[in-house]
């Protein structure tokens, strides 16, 4: 984890072609202290990496992010609020190496990302 306990998995089904997982945010992480204070969001880079990490555990490679095609960032995350978000996400090895995900994130009802993304090792 690049950024230790800043989120916790409460269950995972993954394969290596799709995860599904519910996590759990911390909310005392001391990075919701600085994004924003007094109004916590969960910053979206921070939500790419949860991506990232799940893909390596359903690929068992260590992947960087290569490229990515289109990210939509619909609602915030409020740690406190909602801190127990849905990842899904459909992994596609690609011809020239790598893997194409598109996945999403919700808490409840709300989707709050959407993601296209590349990652190779």
């Amino acid at each position: 984890m690049l950024i230790p306990d800043f989120y916790s998995i409460l269950h995972a089904d993954i394969s290596a072609d799709k995860v599904e997982a519910h996590i759990r945010l911390q909310a005392e992480h001391p990075i919701f202290k600085g994004h924003f204070p007094g109004n916590p969001v969960t910053p979206g880079v921070c939500m790419l990496q949860i991506v990232k990490e799940l893909t390596e555990q359903a690929t068992q490679q260590h992947l960087r992010l290569r490229h990515c095609k289109n990210i939509k960032f619909t609602a915030l995350i409020n740690p406190f609020t909602d801190p127990e978000l849905h990842i899904s996400l459909q992994i596609k090895p690609e011809t020239a190496g790598g893997f194409k995900v598109t996945g999403a994130a919700s808490f409840a009802a709300t989707q709050a990302l959407k993601v296209q993304a590349l990652l190779s090792a």
